[in-house]
């Protein structure tokens, strides 16, 4: 049901490229078109695509096709796979394609994700598809008007292909939804992909795009990051815009890039960072749950300090010299974990960084004493989002009950949703007050002291402990999850969000005493707003180590 046709004579002919690629003669005649370089579809980067695209060697008609192809072949009901990745595909992906094409043989490639393929998480907007959140309760919800993030990405030049499928309203790490199946892993398809953006990690990770998006609570980049090979980057609270983005948790909620290659997660987040004027952005002044909205770009400017392009800490040799606090305490017992993150701190030590261990004071209370606030927020926040549209355009469900008793949604959801429906945040009982403010107060200083003292290697009365740290390292995961249910995350997914600091999760190599080999995740946590010291470190290893192994079931297609 996916599959567009090639219109005949749609093959962009690089001789008429002026600019992008052609290279004069010698003597100063006609341009002489490049030599086509052909397009690989598995492991693509933006780079390799823009390069086919400027030799000719595929049209961006040719790739969004060609992506479309291998969601066909691999990820429907059905198919040999059967990955269930993939929720919905965009009708109009083909004819922008093409309208690409057109510009692209007037101007060249003139924007830095010009056709790139990319699949946003299913709770994120998109006027041209539904917006279901994994719900069948949701299944025709079409909101007016793109994410932020996702009119962001399109205006520098990416093509949602379509909406991946996700752990249904984002609730945990199974990655199951009603509308959607449940998703397989990419490396191993007896195993959970991990959640909640388990499509967007299940599809990248299988080529079916070059890039996505994701939201994340509580891990929900990062855990299906890690068990797909990705990178995922968490950025700092307040540095994306959350509006139109569904919610979970808004105080905690935040979205951010999936790639295969740390380079291509900087061009994501050079596309999806900036002010959002709009009332449910989430762009606080401040840490603190009743602080103003900023109110203006130079504000923002001046509250996150983001640089002009995360691109240009993309240093071969960014590793040299930077200081690697490993957190040793967060490491648990796995071996077949332990063995390789042993390995990734053994490569990034010999290509010149400075490890040395350092712990975070009161450890076990930063990740165990709070809890995440999906439970008392999740109501209010999904009502305000579903209220955001007018329902004339859809007749979308607006009222919380009325989405209990719809019963569009999974069977296992339907205790966690009225569960979560007994919370009023304007009734709250005596108890429940604490304990929303012991997480939406309490909860922020305390973390971000503690990890902060790590960070600059102080103890809490601020007394040096030596040289202040980059980053902070340790497993994204402890264990290797092990069967189709939910992922057993662990705890040190909580750093970043109680602390509302940036952390970016990569592929540390693969555990090769599994069978088959299996990611392991490394997590890189870094100070407030310096998402480019993340960047610059993960870049570094990732061209020391290459640590991504592409999984095997999904190989290129014989026609590409």
């Amino acid at each position: 049901m996916f599959k567009f046709k090639l219109l005949a004579g749609s093959v962009f002919l690089a001789s008429a490229m002026t600019g992008c690629g052609g290279s004069s003669s010698s003597s100063g005649g006609p341009s002489t078109p490049p030599e086509p370089v052909p397009f690989s579809f598995v492991e693509a980067t933006v780079e390799s695509l823009h390069t086919s695209l400027r030799t000719g060697g595929i049209t961006c008609e040719g790739v969004v096709q060609g992506y479309i192809d291998r969601i066909e072949a691999y990820d429907k009901p059905g198919t040999v796979v059967e990955m269930r990745s993939v929720i919905n595909i965009n009708p109009q992906a083909i004819f922008e394609a093409r309208q690409m094409d057109l510009e692209m043989a007037a101007t060249g490639i003139d924007k830095p994700l010009f056709c790139v393929p990319i699949l946003p998480k299913d709770n994120f907007n998109t006027v041209q598809m539904p917006t279901s959140g994994g719900a069948t309760a949701f299944a025709y919800n079409r909101p007016t008007e793109d994410a932020y993030t996702v009119r962001k990405l399109r205006e520098a030049g990416a093509i949602v292909i379509g909406k991946a499928n996700m752990d249904e309203f984002a609730f945990g790490f199974t990655g199951e939804s009603s509308l959607g199946g449940l998703v397989k892993n990419a490396y191993d398809l007896t195993k959970s992909a991990g959640g909640s953006s388990t499509g967007t990690g299940a599809s990248i990770a299988a080529s079916f795009a070059i890039a996505g998006t994701g939201s994340d609570t509580g891990g929900s980049i990062r855990v299906p990051s890690s068990v797909g090979g990705l990178v995922g980057i968490r950025p700092s609270l307040r540095l994306v815009s959350q509006d139109g983005i569904m919610p979970l948790a808004s105080f905690q909620d935040t979205g951010g890039p999936m790639c295969r290659t740390v380079q291509d997660c900087a061009l994501m987040m050079d596309a999806m960072v900036g002010f959002d004027a709009s009332a449910h952005s989430g762009q606080r002044e401040s840490f603190e749950i009743d602080a103003p909205l900023i109110t203006s770009e130079e504000q923002y400017k001046e509250v996150t300090g983001i640089p002009d392009t995360y691109t240009a800490f993309l240093d071969a040799d960014g590793l040299r010299g930077k200081r690697i606090g490993v957190v040793r305490e967060l490491f648990g017992s796995n071996d077949s974990v332990n063995t390789v993150m042993q390995a990734a701190l053994d490569k990034m030590a010999a290509a010149g960084a400075i490890l040395e261990e350092v712990s975070i004071p009161e450890v076990s209370a930063v990740l165990g004493n709070y809890s995440s606030l999906s439970s008392y927020q999740f109501k209010r926040d999904l009502e305000s989002y579903l209220n955001a549209w007018p329902t004339s355009m859809d007749g979308h469900i607006t009222d919380y009950q009325a989405l209990i008793d719809s019963e569009g949604y999974l069977s296992r959801n339907r205790n966690s949703l009225i569960s979560r429906g007994n919370y009023d945040l304007d009734n709250l009982t005596e108890a429940q007050q604490e304990t929303y403010d012991r997480n939406t107060i309490e909860r922020p200083v305390f973390v971000r002291a503690r990890v902060m003292a790590a960070l600059n290697n102080e103890d809490l009365e601020g007394n040096s402990l030596g040289e202040p740290f980059d980053v902070l390292i340790y497993p994204a995961m402890t264990g290797i999850h092990s069967g189709s249910g939910s992922v057993s995350a662990g705890s040190n997914n909580r750093l970043s969000p109680f602390s509302m600091f940036p952390a970016l999760t990569m592929p540390a190599g693969m555990a090769t005493d599994l069978d088959p080999a299996m990611p392991v995740g490394l997590e890189l946590l870094g100070r407030e707003f310096d998402e480019e010291m993340l960047i610059a470190v993960a870049y570094g290893y990732q061209e020391v180590a290459h640590p991504r192994v592409p999984p095997t079931h999904t190989p290129e297609l014989p026609q590409q």
